[in-house]
């Protein structure tokens, strides 16, 4: 019997086996390298789009924002766009070959698995081990981020994998004229495995470091961080964009139908539209609100700080409309700045009224 720490005998014997073993697995994760290179460029540019609506959902349900939770959805992202990366990439290209002059047939035998190890023996073993971890994070997401059930979270994996497979099997829903991957039933099988491991890992860590309680009802706090402030302002922004927008096609589409408005159809409608629907929901809504804008309600948050009445309230929201508008203003470099301030001051300028 080898010692503890030791390789078995025939290991250590033999090192052409030991370097063959590892050859296998070199050989297997170099076929990844590109994919995973994609998935890191891609991160920063759809990292603010897929972040900010999960953070707003987590600080409407927990009514804060921890620090390890902030990382796990920053870090969710990135493997939400490694599953595409690794599953779809690299796209057919040239003249000929899969998913352009031909086509890869699907998979549908469920033991189709038996003959691969009668065919590669233990050459397999990668493979599958790499289907059923690649989705334990989604799992482990599921079940201590979003905190859903086992079958939810298990069911959600199937229709991921699903997902994944169908677009495999179609040449990425019909893009191209054939399947350029091959939809694989097994491969259903490893990643429903898979999310389930991941749940019961995450169930696993719930009984070592329970998860933090959720916000309570009506729960709002008049001292909202940076991060907070940001996504009440991105929703606000989705508000006021959204509304101006539609107001805006509104006007226009009344002055075609009018005698003589067509006129003034080439009229600054978007851009007024935009200025009233801002003033209303980030100066009107939150006055009148007790400092909560649409997107502050939602992720439990005012503006106000501290208590002001009179000529300092008005001064205050006066004040804090001129530095947000200014943010829309100077976009690219004034959230920086106001990060800053932030940084150094713990406030905003406004705050300071």
């Amino acid at each position: 019997m080898a010692s503890r720490g030791a390789l078995p005998h025939n290991v250590r014997t033999n090192p052409a086996r030991r370097t063959g073993n590892m050859n296998l697995i070199r050989h297997f994760l170099a076929g990844y390298t590109e994919n995973f290179l994609l998935a890191l460029v891609l991160w920063p540019m759809a990292s603010i789009a897929l972040t900010l609506p999960i953070l707003a959902w987590l600080y409407h349900r927990d009514g804060r924002l921890r620090l390890g939770t902030g990382m796990s959805t920053y870090l969710a992202v990135l493997y939400l766009l490694g599953i595409g990366c690794f599953t779809l990439w690299p796209l057919p290209s040239g003249s000929s070959g899969p998913g352009i002059t031909y086509g890869i047939p699907w998979q549908l035998d469920p033991l189709a698995f038996i003959g691969d190890f009668a065919r590669d023996g233990v050459r397999t073993l990668p493979q599958i081990a790499f289907n059923v971890v690649f989705f334990m994070p989604l799992g482990f997401i599921a079940g201590r981020l979003l905190r859903w059930g086992f079958w939810r979270s298990v069911l959600t994996g199937l229709a991921v994998s699903l997902c994944v497979e169908a677009a495999q099997g179609t040449g990425l829903f019909g893009i191209y004229p054939y399947a350029y991957r091959t939809a694989d039933v097994d491969d259903l099988i490893y990643n429903t495995s898979g999310a389930a491991l991941g749940w019961l890992a995450a169930a696993a860590l719930s009984r070592v470091l329970p998860p933090g309680a959720l916000a309570e009802e009506g729960e709002v706090t008049h001292e909202p961080g940076f991060v907070r402030r940001c996504v009440a302002f991105w929703l606000d922004t989705l508000i006021v964009t959204l509304a101006s927008t539609v107001v805006a096609g509104i006007v226009v589409l009344v002055l075609h139908n009018v005698p003589g408005g067509e006129r003034w159809v080439d009229g600054p409608w978007a851009l007024a539209a935009g200025c009233v629907a801002f003033v209303l929901v980030e100066l009107v809504r939150p006055a009148m609100s007790g400092g909560s804008t649409p997107g502050g309600a939602f992720v439990r948050m005012s503006c106000e700080t501290r208590p002001r009445t009179g000529v300092r309230r008005a001064a205050f929201y006066v004040a804090r409309l001129m530095v947000l508008g200014g943010a829309y203003l100077f976009l690219p470099m004034a959230w920086p700045l106001l990060a800053l301030f932030y940084l150094f001051v713990r406030q905003m300028p406004y705050d300071l009224i």
